[in-house]
This record gives C-alpha cells, structure tokens and sequence, in this order.
C-alpha cells in the first residue's frame, strides 16, 4: 500500500505533517502569571507564543495518542543548548522506535532491524503546532480562549479552540500551560465537536528537571544499515498536472520519491504534493497506476480517524490524497486533478 510505504520511517510519527518552515524562535519568558489568558486578545501573538514554548525550552515526558480503541505511548526528551534543539522520542509500545532530531537533522532508529533512515527535513510535532506562520491559520480558523482552567500531567492549563471557518478542516481544542505556554493536550473535533483523535502528556517535566543526557541514544548504531530518502524537486505544472487547491491551502512541496517495494517487486518513483493551510498538511501521491498494486486502497474514501485516505485513478495514474481533514477536503482534491499529456518531441503543431 502506498501511504504505508511513504510513511513507513515515520517510526514514533503521531501524525502525518507537512515539511515547513518554522516560525521565527522567540524566547519563552519564564513567569508566574497566566499569560495565555493575557495574551486571548491578540491570537497571533498567542499561537506564536504556543509554537515557541514547544521550541525554545527543555521539557520532557510521556505522551498518549489516542484515536478510537487504539493508543500508543511514548517518552519525549527536548532539550536547548549551544547547539541549538536536540529531540529523542520513542515508542514504548510494541517494537521499539526511535525518533532523533538535532535542528533540521532527523533519525528515525528500528532497533530489530538494525535500520537508520535519515531525513534532512524537520516535520511539526506534538508539542509544536504550526506548520506555518499564525496570519495564514487565523485566515480559515477563530481562536477563543476560554475563561477555565483545566489540569493536565499535573499541570494547570487554559483551554484554547481553534475553529474552522468552513467545512474543509477539522477543529483543535487546545489545553496550553499556564506558566509557559507548552501545548499539553491537543485534541481534534469534527463538526460536531466529537473527538476523532487526541495527544496529550501524562506526565512532563520542565526546565532545570530535564536531564539533557536523556537526549542522547542509547543504542550503538555502527554497523546498523542507513537509508537515506531518494528526493528530488520537481515541476507538477510543468509535467502537465492541473491540481486545484482546496480553499486556504498552498502548495509548500513537490518531490519525486523512490519508494521501495512492500514486497517483492521493483522500486517505483512517485511523486509528492504536500499541501498546508498553516495548521495541518495534506499530501498528494501521484504514481504509475499498476492494476495489481492499487486494487488496495479501493477507489474511494478510507476513514482511520482523523487521518483519511482518498484514492482515484486519473488517466494512467492513480492519486493518493492523504491528511488530518474531512473527506470531503481529499475528495476535492483528488476529483480536481487532471492530466494534460505533452505532445512527443518533434510532434507536428
């Protein structure tokens, strides 16, 4: 299955997200007051605030994803230093999965199989929150702080919403540290405000607390086999695709990927559109249609949670729309993609 094979480094991945320039680093002030209350009348200024909590402090803990009868766990270290950010988070259920950052160098480490796959493309994790900066978000969401205060990991929080403007993106209830501003609990709501899937801390330590050595890996990975992603940019347009944007959303990527097969055949080149709205991504696989490769996912809608899938088969290429938006997002999508084939060279005009 495609999205599989895409995704399979993810490894400690929660959710899928765009690769994306981050928004500028400010310093977190170190305070005793309530400052996401403080800052409930100016919302740029408060989501940037969230995004550097996430960035620019040490903290670390364990955070549960939840999405329907299925959760996974696992143990995050942040730490800031000379050096800039250092990140190690791994899965504490199942096999064991290694994330490693250190700034916009990424690991993602399989211990059982002695696999490191590198990126060179730091992606917007749980506790971070923007994929781009907050005037696009707060184009096509309203933020409300509300008036109460919850309690979660042991900490005091104010709950913040973010709602969408139209029918094309999901909601986030937001539950943000009262004395730093770290994201600990982020939940996604449908249109009637159910939740479809959350992540939040169920314990967490900060500042002096954090033991920066617990950064670092714990495994000798020498002699383990390292992969590096096959990328390169390309030119959709230019290749005679036709794609229209969901309302809000702007392209921030186009590769071509090799992916590997699943199992047994050869590998097969596919290319990549990742689209963002400054909150959450989507991304556009466009590959070969193979008849024998593409009967799983079916033509249609696939719902696991937040996450849906929408595939369809356009002249010779099947299309894969991916992401943490209604169907209804993909469906456009997918359904406004149209192939121009180019003339053969030396075709008559």
């Amino acid at each position: 299955m495609l999205v599989c094979g895409v995704l399979a480094g993810g490894g400690a991945l929660v959710r899928p997200a765009a690769a994306a320039p981050q928004p500028a680093a400010h310093a977190v002030p170190a305070t005793s007051a309530d400052d996401i209350g403080r800052l409930a009348d100016s919302p740029a200024q408060l989501l940037a605030y969230i995004q550097a909590a996430s960035r620019n402090q040490d903290y670390e803990g364990v955070f549960m994803y939840q999405q329907g009868e299925n959760t996974q766990s696992s143990r995050m270290v942040h730490v800031v230093d000379a050096s800039g950010e250092r990140e190690r988070v791994e899965t504490l259920d199942g096999q064991p999965r290694i994330y490693l950052r250190h700034n916009d160098d990424v690991q993602y480490l399989q211990p059982d199989r002695k696999i490191v796959r590198r990126d060179s493309r730091h992606t917007v994790r749980f506790p971070g929150l923007l994929q781009r900066g907050p005037a696009q978000v707060l184009g096509h969401y309203k933020l409300k702080v509300l008036d109460r205060l919850n309690r979660e990991a042991g900490r005091e929080c104010r709950v913040v919403l973010l709602e969408p403007r139209d029918a094309l993106r999901y909601g986030l209830r937001l539950c943000v540290d009262t004395q730093t501003g770290l994201l600990l609990k982020e939940q996604t709501l449908d249109s009637a405000r159910r939740i479809v899937e959350q992540v939040s801390f169920s314990s967490v330590r900060l500042g002096k607390d954090v033991d920066p050595a617990r950064v670092d890996s714990s495994w000798d990975t020498g002699d383990w086999k390292v992969l590096q992603p096959s990328m390169k940019p390309i030119d959709l347009l230019a290749q005679g695709w036709r794609i229209a944007m969901p309302e809000g959303f702007k392209a921030i990527l186009e590769v071509a990927r090799q992916i590997g097969p699943a199992s047994g055949g050869a590998p097969h080149v596919v290319s990549q559109m990742v689209l963002s709205d400054g909150l959450v991504a989507i991304s556009l696989f466009i590959e070969p249609y193979d008849a024998s490769r593409h009967r799983h996912p079916p033509a249609g809608p696939i719902r696991h949670g937040a996450i849906n899938i929408y595939g369809r088969r356009v002249a010779g290429y099947w299309l894969t729309a991916l992401g943490e938006v209604p169907i209804v997002t993909l469906e456009r999508l997918a359904n406004s993609a149209r192939y121009i084939a180019k003339p053969p060279a030396g075709a008559a005009h």
